[in-house]
């Protein structure tokens, strides 16, 4: 009788469980980190409550809790938790529950915060892994014919590089007719891209940050002209763990961060876009009150490498397609006033192109070379462009097929080194470069 009893007990315990990892949607994922506090994500299927609890790894007796929430249909049933009780410097185990149940993972599920070091020792080396142009399929509302997204192992293959964080270069997923028109498609697309098998280890203990481009933002080639701009906007910070966005206060997501010693600036390439074939007005990508911001929040860095991150390509002087150089006038300004204020250790990271290659400019011998560094395609459908027309570009950087970037920044205090490494969708590294902070200085 008593095993009876505890074998239905049993039972009804695994039931129980297992009724709450059903309603795990995606995620865990780790958003923003600072010395401070860390941001924890992850969906739901239906309402439930969700809270994290957290430890320092190898002193599991002193746990923390977040706070509870419970998600909403409105929000996608997505909840971003707050790990407020971090000290600096220190590696995190974090467990999921939902409706007080465990969520079990046969994957690590771990965060860090940042290093306090500053008048202390050498900025601390620091690598982060990037990429864009993820595309994953759903058969019943992609186009006919053969599927575009392929080669979804490459998660795992950053995942084993083992980076700090993630930088997404935009196009991390990928809308189409039957979602940029409303907020249930917007909010089912996210949902789908997000949910992939592949992606979820890389999530659980990899910080994410991100920006978008015309595939995640709206239809191909978007602009402000976009009626939904305000609520792919709003979706975009739902699905994301960013620590800021719109601090011009203008809409959009631009945004920035800091890594270490290492600043990034996150730009909006679509949010304030005039039309590519509108000639009839002053065009625009960025618009001047986002430049403006930014040379400003360059000027204000110390950081041996100013990160400016945005969706399509700054450097390269091919005229075609949405590269900056279509919008001659604007792309201009961003330079000169980089060059008037005497900017050090600028270099550009984008997307978009779907294939990667690295461009350097340098006008003069008084100036240091600026650096934009392309890096496509993800699982998207990959080209083996030339940028035939890219007077900048460095021929053997180009990589036609599916690709991620390892940035590496490691040395002590003014002797930093950039080390940028491209990697296939196996892991196998196809070419490396190094930069030195004092190669992007004025002479």
């Amino acid at each position: 009788m008593k095993k009876h009893i505890l074998f239905v007990l049993l039972f009804i315990v695994n039931i129980s469980l297992l009724c709450a990892q059903d309603l795990v949607q995606s995620g865990p994922m780790v958003g923003y980190s600072t010395m401070r506090e860390v941001l924890l994500w992850t969906q739901t299927t239906k309402a439930a409550e969700v809270h994290f609890e957290y430890y320092e790894k190898g002193n599991a007796k002193q746990r923390f809790k977040t706070k509870k929430y419970t998600t909403e249909a409105n929000t996608g049933f997505v909840a971003k938790l707050i790990a407020d009780k971090v000290l600096p410097g220190k590696n995190y185990v974090y467990e999921l529950f939902v409706n007080g149940k465990k969520i079990q993972r046969d994957y690590a599920m771990e965060f860090e915060s940042q290093k306090l070091w500053k008048w202390r020792t050498d900025p601390p080396e620091v690598s982060f892994a990037i990429g864009s142009c993820n595309y994953v399929n759903e058969e019943r509302f992609d186009r006919n014919g053969k599927p575009y997204g392929r080669d979804f192992d490459i998660f795992t293959s950053i995942h084993k590089k083992n980076p700090n964080f993630m930088l997404w270069l935009g196009d991390n997923t990928y809308l189409r007719e039957p979602d940029w028109g409303s907020r249930t498609g917007l909010l089912h697309r996210y949902t789908h891209t997000r949910s992939l098998p592949e992606l979820q280890p890389l999530l659980a203990s990899t910080h994410n940050y991100a920006i978008w481009d015309d595939h995640d933002y709206g239809p191909d080639n978007s602009n402000s002209s976009f009626p939904l701009k305000e609520t792919s906007s709003e979706i975009f910070k739902l699905f994301w763990g960013n620590p800021n966005y719109d601090i011009i206060n203008k809409g959009g997501i631009t945004g920035s961060f800091t890594w270490a010693d290492l600043e990034f600036f996150l730009l909006d390439n679509r949010y304030y876009r005039t039309a590519n074939n509108n000639y009839t007005t002053e065009r625009q990508i960025l618009g001047k009150t986002q430049i403006d911001w930014l040379i400003n929040a360059l000027t204000t860095s110390d950081a041996p490498f100013k990160f400016v991150v945005i969706g399509g390509q700054v450097v390269s002087s091919e005229a075609m397609y949405e590269n900056h150089a279509t919008f001659p006038k604007e792309r201009n300004y961003l330079i000169e006033k980089i060059r008037e204020a005497k900017i050090e250790g600028v270099v550009f990271l984008d997307g978009d192109r779907h294939h990667t290659v690295l461009s350097r400019m340098q006008e003069s011998n008084s100036v240091y070379p600026l650096y934009d560094l392309t890096c496509s395609s993800l699982t998207a459908g990959a080209n083996n462009n030339k940028e035939p027309l890219n007077v900048y570009k460095i021929d053997d950087t180009i990589v036609g097929e599916h690709n991620f970037g390892i940035l590496n920044v490691k040395g002590p205090r003014k002797e930093r080194e950039l080390t940028i490494s491209i990697f296939n969708k196996d892991g196998k590294e196809l070419w490396s470069k190094n930069i030195n902070e004092k190669d992007l200085k004025y002479n």
